[in-house]
This record gives structure tokens, C-alpha cells and sequence, in this order.
């Protein structure tokens, strides 16, 4: 039942990720934290920060670490599976069908109005990793460490991966500064 669940799960996000990675992601949420409970949000965003530091499409990197850390090395297969084979038959599908009907206006409409909802979806993903990060954090460092981010992706155009490595890395130092501080207290 288990490769079943992955299956459907991912099968969804295959057939309903129109626009690729991005819009991808808050549907891989809703059935990975919200449906099938495999993992709470936070977990959730650490795997799709470090996602995020790899190279390719984000979906099928999420598909292959959530399926195999439900069910091995065949969850992970089953999950990308089921993630990239909608994909290869919409591909060829839609292509087949566009380009016979590319001139029409409400193929032009159809296209234009996709834009707006996956706004909606990736702007309300982005308001539960906000109000997760402010319990952890709290509003004053998330905005900062927000606008400095957001400094560097749009100011100095600094890859989001790097971003990402650079805060994993401040962490796990912080981490062990602390760990030494606190050693040294008790001896």
C-alpha cells in the first residue's frame, strides 16, 4: 500500500505541476506533509533547501529522497517514476496537439491564466515557511536574514543554492561554537 501512496502521490504532482519545478513544489507539500503525513514541515523545508543547493529539477530530486526515505531504494524509483512519466506523455500530448492549435486565442488564455494560480500557490507555501521559521527564529531574524537574502539574489544575482550552503554552513559552525562553549562550562 505504501508504493501505492508514493505513487499516487507523486502521479499527482506529475500531472499537475504545470510550470515545472516551482509550481511543483507546493503540490509535492500538500501530499507529502498535509495527506500522507511522511514528514512535518519542517523537515519538509530542510529537504527542499537542500534541494534546492543541487543541480536539476526539483521535483524529481524531492520525488526521489521522499520516496526513498519511505520505502528504500524502490520507493525512490516508484516516486520518480511516477513524477517524470506524466510528464513525457503531456510532453508529447500537449506538443502534438498546440501546434496544430497555437494561433488560438484561448490557448494563449490558458497558458496566461496558469500564471496567476501558481503565484497563489507558491506565495502561500512561502507564508507557512515564514510562520514556520519566525516559531524557530522569531520576526526579527527571519526579516533580516529575509532581506539580506533577498540582497543577495536580486542585488549581487548570487545563486540561491549558494545562499542556502552559506546558511548550512553558519549553522553547523554556530552549532559547534556552542557545543565547545558549553563543554568547556562544565569541565
Amino acid at each position: 500500500m505504501k508504493h501505492w501512496h508514493l505513487f499516487l502521490a507523486f502521479f499527482k504532482v506529475g500531472i499537475l505541476g504545470y510550470g515545472g519545478g516551482p509550481s511543483s513544489i507546493p503540490l509535492v507539500h500538500k501530499e507529502v506533509v498535509d495527506t500522507y503525513k511522511w514528514m512535518n514541515n519542517d523537515e519538509f523545508a530542510d529537504v527542499l533547501a537542500l534541494g534546492n543547493t543541487l543541480p536539476g529539477p526539483i521535483a524529481t530530486k524531492m520525488a526521489g529522497y521522499i520516496g526513498y526515505r519511505v520505502a528504500g531504494v524502490l520507493g525512490m524509483i516508484n516516486a520518480i517514476v511516477a513524477t517524470i512519466v506524466p510528464t513525457i506523455i503531456l510532453m508529447i500530448i500537449l506538443l502534438t496537439s498546440l501546434t496544430s492549435f497555437k494561433d488560438q486565442p484561448w490557448v494563449a488564455g490558458m497558458t496566461k491564466a496558469v500564471v496567476p494560480v501558481v503565484g497563489v500557490m507558491l506565495a502561500v507555501l512561502t507564508w507557512q515557511f515564514l510562520d514556520g521559521a519566525k516559531k524557530g527564529l522569531g520576526w526579527l531574524k527571519v526579516a533580516i536574514l529575509g532581506v539580506i537574502s533577498l540582497v543577495f539574489l536580486e542585488g549581487f544575482g548570487i545563486h540561491p543554492g549558494i545562499i542556502i550552503a552559506i546558511l548550512l554552513l553558519a549553522a553547523i559552525l554556530q552549532k559547534d561554537k556552542q557545543e565547545v562553549k558549553e563543554g568547556g562550562a562544565s569541565n
